[in-house]
């Protein structure tokens, strides 16, 4: 091998890099250390990044509908408003949402779980009852049976205990809870300016970004990159409004369906459930669970009533609304959807499960294409391959 100027430069990245992952293998607790200490200092910023993402769908729907690039032409001064117009119109839709959540949903759930244990109590004798018509030659059953006793003041008092004790020992001081809220609170505010900012000044940063890469990246790679973050940007922001639009519609059905049929606790369901529909393929299944465990509390067949009518909601939701609303906004098959949700809830929990779709949507299109310009470059058709 020729020892040029080119080659002892490689060689000499190598043995750098080689180096670098020996010492990080062999300290990994102060890289741990060093790169937590970084996260901690970039988190606002990152959650900042991650807030004006997702406002900044919704905000871009706004501003392109009811302020028309035509229009925006014409006029300078609506081309100045059209930008903080739509963002506050999105702002204050978000508030709107968390003021539902806090003085509609919240009150309710707080009365539901008030009423919950008067309903257990009530409930118990019922299953004494059936338990004894069914299980009367058995006496092991009907002696648990008959012990089975329901205190809601002990749940209460075991709760509250455990908050005083058990959470002591995270929050062992209300110095230490205080100082918790305080910089919650200030990390919030940070990122919440900071994504403010983005959304202001999205077009400049974005030029700004690309002369960054132009400048220290070859041109061929800095359009490659780019063009891996748009259809990134465009993959995830499809959906996320596919989701959302998704999940506001299965709730509403939820709540103007219960009512029709007057089952209790419509309103809360129908909000757990729109929530829920947010985790793909498994979320609403969970507000049906909560759902059917609340009203089974109430009437047992009012609970089997709401199993069958969440079965037939769910196959209208599935086949007919769900393709047209979502359809193929992640270009993802059924299996890797699955394989998606199944990795990315046990790597990252429901966050991971929201993540992972669109991200294994985006390898799953970027993979595709490799595979059909290696195909081309060897002149064969991806139609001839059956």
């Amino acid at each position: 091998m020729e020892l040029n100027r080119d080659t002892i430069r490689k060689i000499r990245g190598l043995i750098v890099f080689t180096a670098l992952v020996i010492v990080c293998l062999w300290k990994h607790e102060m890289v741990f250390d060093i790169l937590g200490f970084v996260f901690g200092i970039l988190f606002p910023f990152i959650l900042g990044g991650a807030i004006a993402f997702v406002l900044n769908v919704p905000m871009s729907f706004i501003e392109r509908h009811l302020f028309p690039e035509e229009r925006r032409e014409k006029s300078k001064g609506m081309k100045k408003l059209a930008r903080p117009v739509s963002m506050l119109i999105v702002l204050f839709a978000v508030i709107a949402v968390i003021g539902l959540v806090m003085f509609v949903v919240l009150p309710q759930l707080a009365s539901t779980f008030a009423g919950l244990g008067k309903s257990i109590q009530a409930f118990i004798p019922q299953v004494q009852e059936w338990a004894d018509q069914l299980f009367h030659n058995n006496d092991e059953i009907m002696n648990w049976v008959n012990s089975l006793e329901f205190d809601w003041n002990k749940i209460m008092n075991a709760v509250i205990d455990f908050f005083r004790n058990g959470a002591g020992s995270v929050l062992n001081s209300t110095l230490t809870a205080a100082r918790s809220i305080v910089s919650g609170l200030t990390t919030f505010f940070i990122s919440f300016v900071f994504a403010v900012y983005i959304l202001l000044q999205k077009e400049k940063l974005s030029v700004q970004a690309k002369k960054v890469l132009f400048a220290f990246a070859r041109k061929g790679r800095a359009e490659a990159t780019l063009e891996v973050l748009a259809l990134t940007y465009n993959t995830f922001s499809s959906f996320l409004t596919g989701q959302c639009v998704e999940a506001v519609i299965l709730g509403s059905m939820f709540v103007v369906t219960m009512t029709i049929l007057k089952l209790p606790y419509a309103l809360l369901v129908g909000i757990l459930i729109a929530f829920t529909a947010l985790i793909p393929i498994f979320g609403a299944f969970i507000g049906c669970v909560v759902g059917a465990f609340l009203i089974f509390m109430v009437d047992p067949v009012k609970a089997l009533i709401f199993i069958v009518m969440f079965l037939v909601l769910q196959q209208i939701e599935g086949n007919l609304i769900y393709p047209h609303v979502v359809g193929s906004s992640v270009g993802l098959p059924s299996i890797w959807v699955l394989a998606a949700v199944t990795i990315g809830g046990n790597l990252l929990g429901i966050v991971g499960m929201l993540i992972f779709i669109p991200l294994v949507s985006v390898v799953y299109a970027l993979f595709r294409e490799i595979v059909y310009l290696k195909l081309k470059q060897r002149k064969i058709s991806p139609e001839e391959i059956v």
